[in-house]
């Protein structure tokens, strides 16, 4: 549809949705088996097993924030540095089931978001997970009906989704409203706004219909609602500090952590390289990201989706650990999360290392972190 034209002329009279469903869990298990890619995936004939693994199992989601990972795997840049060891890759459509698949050792490493990474570490009492690098920073923005809301006063009083009860994007909007003054009960999302919990893939059907005014979403649905006629009226990287926090992380399972670190850095070796790539070739890494969308779900971004999302993402290696313990506060302070001990969730050690033989700084935990042998 134009970007001119009013939503209002396309209502069409659904039934108000009080709040739909978790979808991604019901949907999502253990994640999705991500379809064959291109040749660049391919082990290398006689190429050498790392640590005498025959496989390692990478989850990752189908977002632009996720691009590290869609461009790594697309451009074989991870399964180049994993040698004779094959990358399997599974996608996510949400953090618990990640972290469930993680659990249930299905998964070895993943990409995700901040929220779910310190959701599972603090229930599993700090003994699943480690955080050992940073992938992406920003691609969230607060996109609204222009028929219906005009300016940031105007959100109160309006329904405003969000892609999961207890999410990343959830635990910022809740904050966000709090330092408004509004009040909303975090579980039921009722109060001076309503935030409606909306998977990611139903908020754009939402919109334009009128059930939702707005949402608080990650890229690339953002730019999809603005290709509907939306307007961006925040973009949250305007309330960080350097205009910076975490969006994405590179997560792996303690086991898998202690049993083959090698992998491991491999791994990071592999998204090191990919970032720097994506710094270099920024209009190829887009391509390249949207190829291996449209290879894990049957559809590419068409431009007007694609160029604005791209642009709103910083693609970094720094987990930014300072902005991950901000998001904790803010979680325990809506009434989603006790107050976590998150001594012991960063272990840089690796990264560090890789970084150092790259020639980079070295980048800190925020004294969330976990000594390990420097050598093994």
């Amino acid at each position: 549809m134009p970007a001119s034209l009013p939503l209002s002329r396309l209502r069409r009279g659904v039934a108000a949705l009080a709040a739909l469903p978790l979808l991604a869990l019901a949907a999502c298990g253990y994640g999705s088996q991500a379809k064959d890619g291109n040749a660049n995936e391919q082990v290398a004939a006689g190429a050498r097993k790392i640590d005498g693994l025959d496989t390692v199992r990478i989850g990752y989601f189908g977002n632009l924030t996720h691009a590290t990972a869609l461009v790594g795997r697309e451009q074989g840049i991870l399964q180049k540095a994993l040698g004779g060891t094959r990358a399997s890759y599974a996608t996510f459509n949400a953090g618990p089931s990640e972290i469930e698949a993680l659990n249930a050792g299905s998964l070895d490493i993943g990409w995700i978001g901040p929220s779910p990474a310190i959701n599972g570490y603090a229930k599993s009492d700090g003994k699943n997970l480690r955080i050992v690098g940073g992938s992406a920073s920003g691609g969230v923005k607060l996109v609204v009906n222009p028929d219906e809301v005009t300016s940031l006063e105007d959100v109160k009083g309006k329904r405003i989704a969000t892609p999961q009860l207890g999410n990343t994007q959830d635990v910022a909007f809740l904050n966000w409203i709090a330092k408004q003054g509004w009040k909303v009960d975090a579980q039921s999302g009722k109060g001076d706004v309503t935030v409606v919990r909306s998977d990611n893939k139903v908020t754009p059907d939402a919109f334009r219909s009128g059930s939702v005014d707005g949402a608080w979403v990650p890229e690339p649905t953002a730019s999809r609602l603005v290709a509907e006629g939306g307007r961006v009226l925040l973009d949250e990287a305007s309330l960080w500090p350097d205009r910076q926090f975490v969006i994405t992380n590179v997560i792996v399972s303690q086991k898998f952590l202690e049993e083959h670190p090698k992998v491991v850095q491999a791994v990071l070796k592999g998204s090191v390289e990919t970032n720097r790539w994506i710094g270099a070739n920024p209009a190829k890494a887009k391509a390249a990201a949207n190829r291996q969308l449209e290879t894990d779900s049957g559809k590419a971004l068409p431009a007007d989706v694609l160029d604005p999302a791209w642009r709103s993402i910083r693609f970094t290696d720094d987990p930014l650990a300072d902005t991950l313990d901000a998001e904790a506060a803010h979680a325990v302070e809506a009434g989603l999360l006790e107050k976590p001990d998150l001594a012991g969730i960063y272990d840089l050690t690796i990264l560090n290392k890789v970084l150092e033989a790259e020639g980079e700084s070295a980048v800190d935990d925020a004294g969330l972190g976990v000594e390990r042998p420097k050598s093994r």
